[in-house]
C-alpha cells in the first residue's frame, strides 16, 4: 500500500537522523542472539540468523558487534527472551502491531499498555488488528541500485511479488517463506540491500490528518524507545500534503 511505503520511508529517514545508534544496535544484537540460540550459530545453516545478520549489516552495524552477539548465543550467555506480539489501536483508530522480545512479560505488557493509553489509543487482544495485515518479506534498495525497470525485472526473476519504487527507495515484497531465497537472488543482481526483513504489511489503511499523524508518530517513537520493543507497524494513510508537513 502507498501508505505503508511512505511510512517505511519515514522510518528509514528517522532511523538515520534521529535514533541513537546504540539503541538500534542493541535491538539488532538481541535479534541475532535469539536467532542463534534458537538454531545453528552458523548463518549459512540458520535462515533466521542469516536474515538478522543481513539486517544488521544493512544498518551499518560493526562486524565485531555481530560476531559478539553470535558468540554470546553459542556460549549460552545472555538472557532468555520471549517473543511477544501486541496489537491495538492508536490515535485516529489506526491499527498498530508491536513486536517485542522480553525477559519480563509483565514489565513489557505494562509499559506497552501505558504507552497506548497515554497516546489516546488502547491495547487489544492478540488478533484484534492482525487481520488487517499480511506477513511479508521486505527488501529495500536505494534509488541508485537501478532504475525502476531494472529493479522490477530483478525482482520478478528473484521470485518477488511486488515492487514499490519512489524517489527515496525501491521496496520489494515477497512471501515471508521466500525471503531468504528472494533476497539472495536480488543481492546477486543488485548488490547488498539497505534492509532485509519480515514485516507486517497493511491490507487496509486508515486516513490521518496532520494532527493524527503527529500523535501517531509520538506513540511509535515512545514505543520504539522501549528496550523491549523490536519493531512497530501501523496501517496509516496520509496525503502528500500532510506527509510534507511532518
Amino acid at each position: 500500500m502507498a501508505g505503508h511505503s511512505k511510512w517505511a520511508n519515514i522510518q528509514h529517514r528517522k532511523g538515520r537522523q534521529d535514533k541513537l545508534r546504540a539503541k538500534l544496535f542493541s535491538k539488532l544484537s538481541k535479534e541475532i542472539t535469539v536467532a542463534a540460540k534458537m538454531g545453528d550459530p552458523d548463518p549459512d545453516k540458520n535462515p533466521r540468523l542469516r536474515l538478522a545478520v543481513k539486517e544488521a549489516r544493512g544498518q551499518s552495524m560493526p562486524k565485531d558487534n555481530i560476531e559478539r552477539a553470535i558468540k554470546k548465543a553459542a556460549g549460552g550467555e545472555g538472557d532468555d527472551y520471549e517473543e511477544i506480539r501486541y496489537e491495538g489501536y492508536g490515535p485516529g483508530g489506526v491499527a498498530v502491531i508491536v513486536e517485542a522480545m522480553t525477559d519480563n512479560r509483565n514489565r513489557t505488557a505494562s509499559n506497552v499498555r501505558s504507552t497506548f493509553t497515554k497516546a489516546g489509543g488502547n491495547l487489544g487482544e492478540t488478533g484484534s488488528v492482525g487481520f488487517m495485515f499480511e506477513r511479508k518479506g521486505e527488501v529495500v534498495y536505494p534509488v541508485d541500485a537501478g532504475d525502476t525497470d531494472t529493479v522490477m525485472m530483478a525482482a520478478i526473476e528473484a521470485g518477488a511479488e511486488d515492487v514499490e519504487s519512489s524517489e527515496d527507495s525501491h521496496v520489494i515484497y515477497c512471501e515471508d517463506t521466500d525471503l531468504n531465497e528472494v533476497s539472495s537472488a536480488l543481492e546477486a543482481e543488485l548488490g547488498e540491500s539497505e534492509s532485509t526483513k519480515l514485516i507486517w504489511k497493511p491490507t487496509t489503511t486508515t486516513e490521518l490528518d496532520l494532527d493524527g499523524m503527529e500523535k501517531l508518530m509520538r506513540l511509535i517513537d515512545t514505543l520504539e524507545d522501549d528496550d523491549d520493543v523490536q519493531r512497530v507497524t501501523a496501517n496509516f494513510e496520509a496525503s502528500d500534503e500532510v506527509m510534507s508537513q511532518l
